[in-house]
């Protein structure tokens, strides 16, 4: 099982931002993430909020082993044929360390108050289809023509090719059972979902039905969770059930109590689940 912590990229300077992922790197942790918005998601008042994408091209050359991804990047922000471009730029500026989540995006106060468009549910979930075939499509090298329900290209090609082959992980979150799964199980490589084992058995048998009709194998997929890193005891007794599950990733929330906490899971939780 693989750990990754949340840097809670948000509300701090820049050189917080890099503490943290150097922390990570340092205690072993299998993977960094931040987040992709452009203005805080909580607190009160202006703060700090990097963009996430250039974080991360930031990060590839101050760090060395450690994996990095955003949790996650919505497809609202940037055309997929450019956002194919950015990953492929930060794949190689990595070494192939880049973890590739995507999502519909949510957050609509942000939208409006920078001036993003919006759309209803549905045409976003339609967009993030969009963009996961443009994607992957275009990170072939081929030249690609495409015709999407919201996006469409025309001979279109993106060099170079991706590090990793055919690219890099494609992280896909939610458990929505009409839109979701279906692009869990024809595009991820990684599915982040949200329950418990027990909860979320169900929806992952309709993720495996979902693969092997689009003949896909349903092995191929990993299956990645959160963990609450704020209790250590409650931490090793969950972080135990979801691998006992066969769960592969545990994405761990920067606890209130900060790195002291996230050393002590390190040092005393983490031999034990081995």
């Amino acid at each position: 099982m693989h750990f990754g912590l949340d840097v809670a990229q948000q509300r701090m300077p820049w050189e917080e931002v890099v503490r943290r992922v150097r922390l990570a790197e340092d205690l072993g942790f299998h993977g960094a993430w931040g987040f992709d918005h452009f203005v805080p998601m909580y607190g009160e008042g202006p703060g700090e909020a990097f963009d996430g994408v250039t974080t991360l091209a930031a990060l590839s050359g101050l760090t060395s082993r450690i994996r990095l991804g955003l949790l996650v990047t919505g497809v609202t922000y940037r055309h997929p044929a450019i956002f194919a471009n950015q990953m492929v730029t930060i794949d190689h500026a990595s070494g192939g360390r880049l973890e590739m989540a995507m999502g519909a995006a949510w957050f609509e106060p942000e939208h409006e108050a920078l001036g993003i468009p919006f759309p209803p549910t549905g045409e976003r979930f339609d967009l993030l289809e969009d963009a996961l075939e443009i994607v992957t499509r275009l990170m072939t090298g081929d030249t690609v023509s495409y015709d999407g329900t919201v996006v469409s290209l025309r001979g279109a090609q993106l060099r170079p090719v991706p590090v990793q082959q055919p690219h890099p992980p494609i992280w896909i979150g939610g458990n929505g059972p009409r839109r979701t799964l279906p692009l869990v199980a024809r595009y991820a490589d990684v599915w982040h979902a949200h329950g418990t084992p027990n909860s979320l058995q169900e929806p992952w048998d309709r993720v495996r039905r979902l693969a092997e009709e689009a003949g896909r194998d349903p092995a191929t997929i990993q299956r990645a969770a959160s963990l609450s890193l704020d209790d250590l005891d409650t931490a090793r007794k969950h972080a135990a059930k979801w691998r006992d599950a066969g769960w592969d990733h545990l994405i761990c929330g920067w606890p209130g109590a900060g790195e002291t906490q996230i050393e002590a899971f390190v040092e005393q939780v983490l031999p034990e689940l081995a």
